[in-house]
């Protein structure tokens, strides 16, 4: 690591101060305390001249919104978006702790919120601030957007809800998490991931429908644990059957430099290309179905006359619930009894499209940093705050920032895993990256 610069000694403090801030949020009373970041960050950006206030529906839980007043009403506006909530940890899992913000002799930060997202978080707020100090005039508003309860959303004090207390906050395009991956494949070349979307969720509980019996004599009644045992293998391996979605053939065409027809021929060379790509993008290509959760009887001399499991479906673009209902009881059939229930609102899936004004900008970055990596188009397997910023507005939404210091498995252990850290190189990266892009969308 070199000797930091000003801007790069600053990225880092403010880092490290968020990470410092215990923001961890759980299911459980007075967790969460974002007010800390965001009380931190609305005070960081007005010292360097950026309007920022608190909204909040509770008042332990703020949301930071600022922004940098545009020129024109009528111009392409931006935000740079993010959450000040981390997932739980056990300290004694750590080989720092994960609220002390170690910086160590390598250039590693580590903490909770290192990777996931106070990093981002931080590059963010600092590049507003430069820009800010530095006379940028954007065409249009700039805004930068903290939100709290994103790992979770229980509490409705977060993106939803802000967004539907300030219409005002509407931005043409915006950037949070979701990429910035950089995956070495097999023929030398070096591919980065931008998230054009993310993929929705319908959970669905199967139980199979039995009859009640002492467990001294199984022939007595019908065991129904048998029964779920019987069904749930007939989901398969959870993944589709490779279909011609326009999300993971995107994918494919930019991997492979062509178009292939032959689906399971394109997920082979993608599985040769890197290890583990094939099954991701298949897992795009449709729905996918994990079993998680199981229940029988509450008393073991008890055959239970119901047996349920818990089924995590997760959804591309464009489906419905009367798609995934169809699709589950095709593979479950019709010989066994069973019954279906829904216990949650579907949450759509959605995406932005692969080409436009942020993705263009993105990749000029790159080659303005002699950077070799090409970009990479992906859906996000999990979820991220940009599809409320699509619902609500029609923002052309993206997942990037970028990592060149901090290789790939490092960043995939470190979500809501141990160890979380950053390479601080990838801070100062980030804070250029977002200060160009401001340049290039609104200058």
């Amino acid at each position: 690591m070199t000797a930091p610069s000003r801007l790069h000694e600053e990225v880092i403090e403010v880092a490290r101060d968020l990470i410092r801030l215990d923001t961890t949020n759980a299911r459980e009373p007075g967790l969460g305390n974002e007010t800390l970041c965001a009380e931190y960050l609305a005070d960081y950006l007005a010292r360097h001249g950026v309007e920022a206030e608190l909204v909040a529906r509770l008042p332990h839980r703020a949301n930071v919104v600022a922004r940098i007043p545009g020129i024109s009403d009528e111009a392409d506006s931006l935000a740079f978006v993010g959450h000040t909530d981390v997932v739980p940890c056990d300290p004694r899992d750590w080989t720092h702790p994960p609220f002390e913000g170690v910086v160590d002799d390598d250039g590693w930060l580590w903490g909770r919120g290192a990777v996931d997202m106070k990093n981002e978080v931080a590059a963010r707020a600092v590049a507003m601030a430069e820009l800010s100090r530095t006379g940028f005039r954007p065409r249009g508003d700039l805004w930068f957007v903290a939100v709290a309860d994103e790992e979770d959303g229980f509490e409705d004090v977060g993106m939803r809800w802000l967004l539907e207390e300030r219409t005002d906050i509407r931005p043409t395009h915006s950037v949070n998490e979701g990429g910035g991956e950089r995956l070495l494949l097999s023929d030398g070349r070096e591919v980065v991931g931008y998230s054009i979307g993310e993929k929705g969720t319908l959970p669905v509980r199967v139980t199979a429908l039995g009859e009640a019996g002492h467990a001294s004599v199984p022939t007595l009644g019908r065991n129904a644990v048998p029964l779920l045992a019987r069904l749930l293998p007939r989901l398969g391996d959870g993944l589709p059957e490779p279909a011609a979605a326009p999300e993971a053939t995107a994918m494919l065409q930019a991997l492979l430099g062509r178009d292939e027809p032959h689906l399971w021929v394109a997920l082979a060379e993608a599985e040769g290309l890197y290890d583990g790509l094939g099954d991701t993008i298949r897992s795009l290509m449709g729905s996918t179905m994990a079993p998680t959760m199981l229940w029988g009887s509450n008393k073991r001399n008890v055959m239970p006359a119901r047996a349920t499991a818990e089924v995590d479906i997760r959804i591309i673009p464009g489906t419905t619930p009367a798609d995934v209902e169809k699709q589950v009881r095709s593979l479950l059939g019709d010989d066994l009894p069973y019954a279906l229930e829904w216990p949650e609102a579907i949450v759509e899936a959605s995406s932005s499209p692969v080409d436009g004004p942020v993705p263009a900008a993105i990749a000029a970055f790159l080659a303005a940093e002699d950077d070799p990596a090409t970009l990479l188009p992906t859906l996000c397997t999990g979820f991220t705050d940009s599809n409320f910023l699509r619902a609500a507005g029609g923002t052309a939404a993206y997942g990037f920032s970028p990592f060149r210091a901090t290789p790939n498995h490092v960043l995939e252990s470190g979500y809501h895993n141990a160890n979380e850290r950053v390479h601080v190189d990838d801070l100062l990266l980030a804070t250029r990256f977002h200060v160009d892009l401001a340049h290039r969308i609104l200058g």
